[in-house]
């Protein structure tokens, strides 16, 4: 390990302790005592406030700051968080205040003049294409505050009827431009995926008592033991494997039977049409082995767009 990548691990290895002694720091990272002395007075002058109590039960104290330790990066390192940055400028909606833009423009402006330049080059010749999202989702920060106080949450949903329940979310994720959060509605008794761009107002439930995390997840996992009650399975072509990796759901998994690729899985029944349209959106590159329904489903789809052109 180099010496640069060695002093970053040890503010790592340091960032969450108050105390320590010099031979952590030697058997952390295996080198010796002397070593171990130079890097510590190399971490003081990186920004590391600590100080020598001596004794029986002293070492070296750390000093709490509110401030995080600064962290070294090398140019590679550097460039794979500008590119990370740079991926994430379709996310015009987050769970949090500042956008990827804005924090991007604030670390580029904390480097050197000619690191900006080669950064701003490199850049140029670099592309990520990914769906942008498809409608602004404006309470991604409220969303993600009561899951991380495990509040219960009243809620305007507006995706098929104007409806009001009262939820708990568990979780919150992006997935082809889109933002949603899985939760339990307390007003159906059941668990559901919500659309974040269809809720329109969000409040926080008084004086009502929470699940907890674990009761949260065992009532997931129930429901999606249960919910996916009707077994499917396709066969694939070489190139459909690649547009399964591309584009593929919790329900389903790609799994090979005798050196034959299929998708496996489940659905249910409220599903029906996603998982036609799903398939269909495969081309020639899938064949629905069973089930009677889907099959059928996937071949009245299929009539009823050639009848648009007939």
């Amino acid at each position: 390990m180099k010496k640069s990548e060695r002093l970053n691990q040890e503010l790592i290895f340091l960032s969450n302790k108050t105390t320590f002694h010099l031979k952590d720091i030697m058997q952390e990272f295996s080198i010796s005592k002397r070593t171990a002395l130079r890097d510590i007075q190399e971490l003081e002058a990186m920004g590391l406030a600590l100080y020598v109590e001596s004794g029986r039960y002293g070492g070296y104290k750390l000093i709490s700051q509110n401030l995080l330790t600064p962290i070294y990066f090398n140019n590679n390192e550097i460039l794979a968080i500008f590119f990370a940055l740079k991926a994430l400028d379709i996310l015009s909606s987050t769970p949090f205040e500042k956008s990827y833009e804005q924090i991007k423009e604030k670390l580029f402006a904390s480097l050197p003049n000619e690191k900006q330049q080669d950064i701003a080059k490199i850049l140029k010749y670099i592309h990520y294409y990914n769906v942008a999202p498809i409608n602004s989702a404006d309470n991604l920060d409220r969303i993600l505050t009561s899951i991380m106080n495990e509040d219960r949450v009243y809620i305007t949903y507006t995706q098929y009827k104007y409806e009001e329940t009262e939820i708990q979310i568990y979780d919150l994720f992006y997935r082809n431009g889109i933002w949603f959060c899985s939760a339990y509605d307390f007003n159906k008794k059941s668990w559901g995926i919500y659309r974040c761009d269809y809720i329109t107002k969000l409040d926080i439930s008084e004086g009502k008592q929470p699940f907890s995390r674990k009761k949260l997840e065992d009532i997931k996992q129930t429901h999606e033991q249960m919910f996916n009650d009707i077994p499917f399975k396709c066969k694939l072509t070489n190139f459909g494997i690649e547009l399964f990796l591309k584009k593929n759901y919790p329900n389903m998994k790609l799994e090979y039977i005798e050196d034959v690729p299929y998708i496996t899985g489940g659905y249910n029944i409220e599903e029906l049409g996603y998982m036609t349209d799903y398939l269909i959106s495969l081309g020639e590159h899938v064949e629905i082995i069973y089930p009677k329904q889907l099959k059928e489903n996937y071949i009245g789809k299929l009539k009823s767009i050639l009848n648009k052109y007939e």
